[in-house]
């Protein structure tokens, strides 16, 4: 098929160049010139593994070229919308002039028959508000969520583990057809697929990121109250994992989520429902999103009793800055917040991540960043592991006690082996551990 991937941030250049990977012949469309110049070249302007490769392949294929002008989505079949809906400056909720910029860019080359469909995360009932306009020209609206994981993106593209359809019932039998032919590779390979009205599939992606952040609020809820009580959260959450009703997944307690999506989306969830007249219903995620900041403040708590009362003066080394390993990203990233609140209390923070010093850099010029682990430890009074990347989570505790200066670690993770450092010889510090 002829395909139009129309933004091409993250989830645009994933899945234009996915698309392209999988046969199909695919422009994707950004205003941002450096972008397109760089995905053009077969360099993602961002960190995700496995795509900087499929960019080259699906380049010389000749099936994927990147563009600034919409024009040049004429005579695709199938238009993804894939633009970004960030907070809104004034409140909680969504901005969603990108999307409202992007439709307006398609009309006039949308033809009788095509299909326009969305995958950027909007609220509930912004496809009804979009309809009028695509289906004046004659074209379909549907809309089609993602679930991608950053660090797994081009993988839950190509084999995606559900396929969501949300479409007017009258246009259902014309929408499944070309999005099955979009898919026919992931539904050849019996992965399932749902077909909904648009409201469902509107809500799905933001039900599913509300979820996903009150488990891990839970847990975390559960490690302060462990904390108090002199209770072990790792085994607590091993012994809930069991229940098959409960699962072990994102049971895992910490300094918390962050990242462009889950922050945003529950607030924007939040503002949504407040709009609709039932506020009340998801009343509680504003507690989930209080329960995620309290984390990065027990960090910060956790450092200076470390340190005896007082970071000032003290070197601390910060062992990752983005919101996730295997991404470059720092959106709302806890591990940068915990750097910048340090260095706030006049500690000498010095930051080091494999992926993300250059982003957290233009954030936070005022930190010191290294992308030498070794650096950033040695004379280090405190060391802090705010991001699980391998290396650090592999880091052999009698080498750092050669480097540093005091012999405290936190694991802002829970994912260091709490025997191995003490037998070391360090003060080992975990969430929600005795």
């Amino acid at each position: 098929m002829k395909i139009s991937v129309v933004g091409c941030g993250y989830l645009g250049a994933v899945h234009a160049a996915a698309m392209a990977q999988l046969g199909h012949e695919v422009v994707g469309v950004d205003v941002d010139a450096d972008k397109v110049e760089h995905l053009a070249a077969g360099k993602p302007p961002f960190y995700e593994p496995g795509l900087a490769d499929v960019l080259t392949s699906a380049g010389a294929t000749g099936r994927l070229r990147f563009s600034t002008d919409v024009a040049d989505v004429a005579g695709a079949a199938v238009h993804f919308l894939a633009v970004g809906t960030p907070q809104s400056t004034t409140g909680l909720g969504a901005d969603l002039s990108h999307v409202d910029a992007a439709v307006d860019g398609l009309l006039p080359h949308l033809r009788p028959g095509d299909l326009v469909a969305g995958k950027s995360t909007v609220p509930v009932g912004t496809a009804a508000d979009l309809g009028g306009r695509v289906r004046a020209t004659g074209a379909l609206l549907a809309w089609n969520p993602e679930f991608l994981r950053e660090g797994h993106a081009v993988d839950d593209t190509i084999r995606p583990d559900r396929l969501v359809y949300g479409a007017d019932p009258a246009e259902a039998d014309d929408v499944v057809r070309l999005l099955d032919e979009v898919y026919a590779d992931a539904i050849a390979a019996g992965t399932p697929r749902l077909v909904t009205n648009l409201a469902t599939a509107e809500l799905v992606k933001t039900a599913a990121n509300a979820f996903l952040a009150t488990k891990i609020s839970f847990i975390n809820a559960m490690a302060e109250i462990a904390e108090v009580a002199g209770a072990d959260v790792t085994q607590l959450a091993d012994a809930l994992g069991h229940d098959a009703r409960i699962g072990r997944r994102f049971l895992d307690a910490g300094v918390g989520f962050g990242g462009g999506c889950l922050p945003k989306d529950i607030r924007a969830f939040t503002a949504r429902a407040e709009e609709l007249g039932r506020g009340e219903s998801l009343r509680f995620l504003t507690e989930v999103d209080a329960i995620n900041l309290r984390r990065r403040e027990r960090v910060v708590d956790m450092a200076v009793d470390a340190l005896g009362g007082s970071v000032f003066g003290k070197k601390v080394a910060v062992l990752g800055v983005t919101f996730k390993p295997e991404s470059d990203d720092v959106r709302d990233s806890p591990a940068l917040d915990v750097a910048v609140r340090l260095k706030g209390l006049g500690a000498e923070v010095v930051a080091t991540d494999p992926q993300g010093i250059d982003n957290a850099t233009a954030r936070h010029p005022q930190l010191l960043y290294t992308r030498q682990t070794d650096e950033a430890l040695r004379h280090a009074d405190l060391v802090v592991l705010v991001t699980e990347w391998r290396e650090y989570r592999e880091l052999d505790p009698d080498a750092v006690g050669q480097l540093a200066r005091g012999r405290t670690i936190i694991d802002g993770r829970n994912v260091l082996d709490r025997d191995a450092w003490r037998a070391a010889g360090w003060r080992y510090v975990g969430m929600g551990r005795p």
